[in-house]
């Protein structure tokens, strides 16, 4: 029996999303975390574009204390992110390696209530940053709030799937399933791997 399933999340999945990570700012004493990578900024936005192969544009997502994200990105995806659940979408013209959206991470993370001092991003365990380490190193500089390690604190949130979430998985193992079930169809002596693999992408 094939089940189908809508594309992406809906709203409330990334107001869930967004909650959870504020509980953990909440225990941890940070004022807002910062993201840069597409897993994490999809996670929070359900934003998802071929841009993100272009290795020259930095990305940015706020999530505050309270309230919703904040995506800073360059300004050739404001349209898609548009689209999403997110209202506050602030954008430059990029690439403009003078200032890469540098100066709006800083002014956003200024704004936010500074009750700890405190930014999270994912510094340490299999993780990075997405952006130039002088930018980095820059933008530590013009905010006046520590940066500080919340990658664990990231594994440890996505690793607790919600009830959508385990429902998509579900799915993906069922497609994947058929897949492996119909390789003797095909797979004959002589095929190399590159062939066989070939039209087990098909039938995915």
């Amino acid at each position: 029996m094939n089940n189908f399933l809508n594309r992406g999340f809906d709203q409330s999945e990334f107001e869930h999303r967004t909650q959870r990570a504020q509980k953990v700012m909440h225990d941890k004493k940070l004022d807002a975390m910062i993201f840069t990578t597409e897993p994490n900024v999809r996670y929070f936005t359900g934003f998802h574009t071929q841009f993100w192969h272009s290795p020259t544009r930095p990305w940015f997502v706020i999530v505050p204390a309270e309230g919703k994200p904040i995506a800073i990105i360059p300004e050739i995806g404001a349209s898609g992110m548009a689209g999403t659940w997110i209202d506050n979408i602030i954008t430059w013209p990029s690439p403009r390696p003078e200032d890469d959206g540098i100066s709006l991470v800083a002014s956003a993370l200024n704004s936010l209530p500074c009750r700890h001092g405190r930014v999270g991003a994912t510094l340490g365990i299999e993780s990075h940053l997405r952006m130039p380490v002088n930018n980095y190193l820059q933008l530590t500089t013009m905010v006046k709030k520590d940066f500080v390690d919340v990658s664990l604190e990231m594994h440890e949130l996505r690793q607790i799937k919600s009830q959508a979430e385990i429902e998509k998985t579900r799915e993906i193992c069922r497609i994947t399933n058929v897949g492996f079930k119909k390789v003797p169809q095909y797979a004959k002596a002589g095929m190399t791997e590159r062939e066989i693999c070939k039209q087990f992408r098909i039938d995915m």
